[in-house]
């Protein structure tokens, strides 16, 4: 049974001499980000947090393990989302989770040396199996949730590229003008089709020019999403014009059987943006 009050007492009392002679032994040449940090803000927040770890990690022997591993994880996600661990590699960080491991095992070797209980040796050897255990857990929970936190962060950021890669330019009180320019993949042709709907219902857009001239290359799918587009936009009664058709798009459109009929082409934007002020 590893579980042991006075033990839990003993550590606890030594909390905050844990977290002083964690942050005065760490090697600042060596390590960067947070625990390199100048800032008496940051230095004073990461204390905090250490010694808030070991106010919960004294629990482990006290508590049942599943409720100390909840209240674990919940610690380990406020660091995964801290900002100034983002910055620190995830190798440094690794590294003084390990430093802390060897002062709760230090720690625990004492208490057993002073205690007179029978079979200490065997106690002792289960207090470090479980201290071993859960720092294990809370490093291997710590790359998985910060590696959950920087994938939602670049999805978020990814995101907003494609938003920013897709703007909708009003040219006047009823006309806008979508630049396309680069590579289009399926994910990117789908954003740009909820965004110019979107945006051209927002605008009150009547003509929409559409310029393809940056657009070197684009495959079957993205082509008909493009043109699916181009329906849509008919749909809410705006007028697409398109220009800048590359032969290789426009070959990929005719082999998906897409219908040009009711659509104005133009080879290039100023030829459209000519078109629309001879019709007013």
């Amino acid at each position: 049974m590893h579980r042991n009050k006075e033990l839990h007492d003993h550590l606890l009392s030594k909390a905050r001499q844990l977290t002083e002679d964690w942050y005065n032994t760490i090697d600042k040449s060596n390590s960067s980000g947070v625990y390199s940090s100048n800032d008496p803000k940051v230095i004073e927040n990461l204390k905090k947090q250490n010694f808030e770890f070991h106010q919960l990690f004294c629990e482990v022997f006290i508590i049942d393990k599943d409720t100390f591993y909840k209240r674990l994880d919940d610690w380990v996600l406020t660091i995964a989302e801290d900002k100034h661990h983002l910055e620190t590699p995830t190798h440094n960080i690794i590294q003084e989770f390990m430093r802390v491991r060897n002062q709760y095992l230090d720690f625990v070797n004492e208490f057993a040396q002073n205690c007179k209980e029978e079979n200490i040796f065997n106690q002792m050897r289960l207090w470090e199996d479980i201290v071993i255990d859960s720092f294990d857990r809370a490093m291997l929970r710590f790359m998985e949730l910060q590696n959950e936190v920087v994938k939602k962060q670049l999805q978020s950021q990814q995101q907003i590229i494609h938003e920013l890669s897709t703007p909708l330019i009003s040219l006047n009180a009823d006309t806008a003008l979508v630049p396309l320019i680069g590579n289009i993949d399926p994910a990117r042709a789908k954003m740009i089709l909820e965004n110019t709907l979107q945006q051209c219902v927002q605008k009150e857009v009547s003509h929409l020019f559409i310029d393809l001239s940056g657009v070197v290359m684009i495959d079957t799918m993205v082509a008909h999403q493009l043109f699916q587009l181009i329906d849509a936009l008919e749909l809410i009664g705006v007028k697409p014009i398109l220009s800048g058709l590359r032969p290789e798009i426009a070959q990929t459109a005719v082999q998906l059987g897409l219908n040009f009929d009711r659509l104005t082409i133009t080879s290039t934007l100023s030829q459209a943006l000519t078109i629309k002020s001879n019709n007013r």
